[in-house]
This record gives structure tokens, C-alpha cells and sequence, in this order.
């Protein structure tokens, strides 16, 4: 449920802003857990994101259309199969990324911390030196000076030397920086298995509950199916 803390609202968001790096079947798992686990979210999705999604699904993401774009989105699985899932939008609040009046943009505006994911290296450099040149980085920026968790889950290979020092940057900053980079010991069969650890291990840098992937109990060969070990 979404819990208050002390200086929290009834909506208190997280806020999920996405860029234009491939990944998108990660925002709409990380997007999906959200709203499973009862937490508010306050919506940026970047110009350049909407490009990317476009490619990598085929939906075309509108401001003036925003709620049936996202529905369509959500609703599928990482191998883009439609109907996959069933999602309740009623938690979700859709800001414009040239918007940089929206709520977002102000340290007054209360929000539990914000979520990008997935992170391109050019919005990484944009946080770590505080660019603010849209909504997601402005959003970014004040959630750093505010203190306030934020997670980026960088999306790309390889990496130089200058996103290297940014992330550091980041890192020293108080950001939590969580690699795009599925793990197999939770016994992945399906792609949306390999999507959904990386959305899993977003959310538990948020400390967000979810039942996203198998956990590791300690116990080698507990992801490994009966076909493999036979």
C-alpha cells in the first residue's frame, strides 16, 4: 500500500521518468509493480523515449492520448504478445517532459523519490551535471537536492570512461545507480522473466515490495528446471 511517512500527502508518488534508451519492456514492468503494490506515480516520458517505444513496440506514445497509449503499453508482455496483462490506471498522473511548471519540478511538491528507467548515458550526464534540460532531468535534480531516493537504472554497452564518471557522480551524489543486467539463477525461461528481474532489483533499491523474481535462498541449483538437471 502507499504508506505515509511523516510530510507525505493521501498521494504521495514515486515518480517514473523514462528515457530514450532501449528498455522499455523495464519501465512498463517497473510501471505495472508499482501500481500492484498500491504506490501513486507521477508519469515523465522524454521525447526521445517516445521514439524508442515507438520502435520497440510500435505504440506511439501522445500527450492528448496519454491514458490509451499507456494502456496499450502496459498491457504487454516483453515479447510485445498484446493482452498480456490487466493494469488499473487510476494511480498514475501523466506530466509532459517540456512541462517544467508540472508538479515535478519543485522540491514543494511532495514525492516518495523517482524511478529512471531506463537510463540513457546522455540522461545520466544530464542529472549528474544538473542540466535540467526537461522535465526527467529537472525532476532528477530536485529529487537529489531534496534528499529523496532516487534510483537510475542504466541501460547501455559498453560503457566509456566519461559515463563511467558520471555515474560515480551520481553515485556520490546519493543516487543508486542499478545496471540494466538480468541475472539467471532465478530460473528464467522467458524473456518477461529476464525483464522482470531487472524491474525487480529497481524496485528493491526503492525498497518497493513485489514478487517480481525468485529470490536467492542460498541453495545452488534452485533456478535450474528439471530438464537441466536431469
Amino acid at each position: 500500500m502507499n504508506h505515509l511517512k511523516p510530510g507525505e500527502t493521501t498521494r504521495t508518488p514515486w515518480i517514473l521518468g523514462v528515457s530514450g534508451a532501449s528498455g522499455t519492456p523495464y519501465a512498463a514492468a517497473v510501471l505495472r509493480a508499482l501500481l500492484k503494490a498500491g504506490e501513486s506515480v507521477d508519469l515523465v516520458v522524454s521525447r526521445a523515449s517516445r521514439l524508442t517505444l515507438l520502435d520497440e513496440t510500435g505504440i506511439s506514445f501522445r500527450d492528448a492520448h496519454w491514458r490509451d497509449d499507456l494502456r496499450e503499453w502496459l498491457s504487454r508482455g516483453a515479447d510485445g504478445k498484446p493482452d498480456t496483462f490487466t493494469v488499473d490506471l487510476d494511480g498514475v498522473r501523466h506530466w509532459g517532459a517540456g512541462d517544467l511548471a508540472a508538479g515535478p519540478s519543485s522540491g514543494s511538491y511532495p514525492s516518495k523519490g523517482m524511478l529512471i528507467v531506463p537510463a540513457s548515458t546522455a540522461c545520466v550526464a544530464g542529472v549528474a551535471l544538473g542540466l535540467s534540460k526537461d522535465l526527467l532531468q529537472r525532476a532528477a535534480s530536485v529529487t537529489l537536492k531534496e534528499g529523496r531516493p532516487l534510483i537510475v537504472a542504466v541501460r547501455e554497452t559498453p560503457l566509456n570512461g566519461q559515463t563511467l564518471r558520471h555515474m560515480v557522480s551520481l553515485d556520490d551524489a546519493g543516487a543508486i545507480v542499478v545496471p540494466a543486467s538480468p541475472a539467471f539463477y532465478a530460473g528464467a525461461t522467458h524473456i518477461q522473466d529476464l525483464v522482470d528481474f531487472v524491474a525487480g532489483r529497481v524496485l528493491d533499491a526503492a525498497g518497493v515490495e513485489h514478487t517480481l523474481y525468485r529470490r536467492w535462498k542460498g541453495e545452488l541449483g534452485g533456478g535450474a528446471s528439471p530438464s537441466r538437471t536431469a
